[in-house]
């Protein structure tokens, strides 16, 4: 049995990946999806999950679960197409899918169902996520532990110069969740950003057969990254490096420091994530902390990611 997970997503081309990464490997059990607007709106992220699901079999009961439509600013989200196509998926469209979705509430069930046996993944905007702690605090406290994808720590944002997608889409969220969540483990893109997969690899998992769809996914989303950094080496799985950290714990190197989520509207700083490290500053035992990863091992990212995705060994 692997390790349980509730992941939150938005369904994205990186989002798939991810969990075409938790249904090839026994070491991650998805026990629901939380569809969530993000990349796409929410109708649609809930239509590719259903997708995935077909591709993938998923078990019968793991559960899609209808998240947030829009983000506590109140605001319409925005959408890129640009960067994971029209539907999400590049250039697949998946289609109307049949299938009961559940409602939000299911995940209190889920929640109580596997308390400290289960490990949230948020890879997409944070509000369905904020959602829960504003309503269920107590509950919240017994997850083992929570993974973040999101936030830039002195490296450039991918939204403004400072501000990452997901942490610049509802920075309230993201705040919520910083004051409120325990055993929170932030990967941001001064790691995803760097866990890119070439053409090459591209290429040799699709010659094994195991992720049929993820060739055409990933020449699509290379294609984005190309026109914006002509330099760039592949594509950058943003979210399944960030699911890949909750079972590989060494592959990272972190530090534990206070954050700070600028909320401030139309501004360059909104959703900026600023932490901490001045070496001679005092906190107080009250001073929330959160682990950030701020560097990686990309020879074991390769060989584990392949190894997963090929079903071969890499050495």
């Amino acid at each position: 049995m692997g390790q349980k997970v509730l992941f939150f997503g938005d369904a994205g081309i990186d989002d798939t990946i991810a969990l075409a990464y938790a249904f090839l490997t026994d070491e991650i059990d998805i026990v629901a999806v939380v569809a969530d607007y993000g990349n796409v709106a929410r109708e649609q992220t809930v239509e590719n999950v259903k997708y995935i699901a077909k591709i993938f079999n998923f078990p019968p009961d793991v559960k899609v679960i209808g998240g947030a439509e829009v983000p506590m600013t109140g605001e319409q989200p925005t959408f890129y197409p640009d960067v994971h196509g029209v539907y999400g998926l590049g250039p697949i469209e998946p289609g109307v899918s049949e299938g009961f979705i559940e409602n939000f509430f299911e995940i209190v069930n889920v929640i109580e169902q596997y308390q400290d046996d289960l490990i949230i993944v948020n890879a997409g905007r944070l509000t369905s996520l904020a959602t829960m702690f504003i309503l269920f605090q107590s509950l919240m406290k017994k997850v083992k532990a929570y993974y973040i994808m999101g936030g830039a720590f002195w490296v450039p944002g991918n939204v403004t110069a400072v501000s990452e997608a997901n942490f610049y889409g509802d920075p309230i969220a993201v705040r919520i969740v910083l004051t409120y969540a325990e055993n929170v483990t932030i990967i941001p893109l001064n790691v995803t950003d760097r866990a890119i997969v070439t053409p090459e690899m591209v290429n040799y998992i699709d010659y094994k057969g195991k992720v049929p769809i993820l060739k055409p996914m990933l020449d699509f989303y290379y294609d984005f990254y190309k026109s914006r950094n002509p330099e760039i080496l592949g594509s950058p799985v943003h979210d399944a490096i960030t699911l890949m950290a909750c079972i590989r714990e060494d592959m990272f190197t972190y530090k534990t420091l206070p954050i700070h989520i600028v909320l401030q509207d139309g501004d360059t700083a909104r959703g900026q994530s600023i932490a901490d490290v001045r070496p001679y500053a005092q906190f107080t035992n009250e001073e929330k902390k959160h682990r950030i990863a701020f560097d990686f091992d990309y020879i074991y990212f390769f060989r584990d990611f392949m190894s997963i995705m090929t079903g071969e060994t890499f050495s």
